[in-house]
C-alpha cells in the first residue's frame, strides 16, 4: 500500500498533526504532491491557481 502525504507540509498523513495544514490549504494551493512527495510547481492568478507535479500532473481550482 502507499503511503499518502499532506498537500500542504509533505510529511505522512498517517502522522497527527494537520489540523493546521488542513485550515491552510482551504486559502492555499497545496506545496507537495499527496501521491510522491514531490513539491509542486504552483502558479497563482487572479481566477485561482494551478499545481502541477511532474509524475502526476496538475491540480486546478478557480474562484468562484
Amino acid at each position: 500500500m502507499s503511503e499518502t502525504y499532506c498537500e500542504h507540509c509533505g510529511n505522512a498523513l498517517g502522522e497527527v498533526g494537520h489540523e493546521a495544514c488542513r485550515l491552510a490549504l482551504r486559502m492555499e494551493p497545496p506545496r507537495y504532491c499527496a501521491d510522491c512527495r514531490r513539491r509542486m510547481i504552483v502558479q497563482v492568478t487572479p481566477t485561482g491557481w494551478t499545481a502541477r507535479c511532474v509524475e502526476h500532473g496538475a491540480l486546478t481550482s478557480t474562484l468562484s
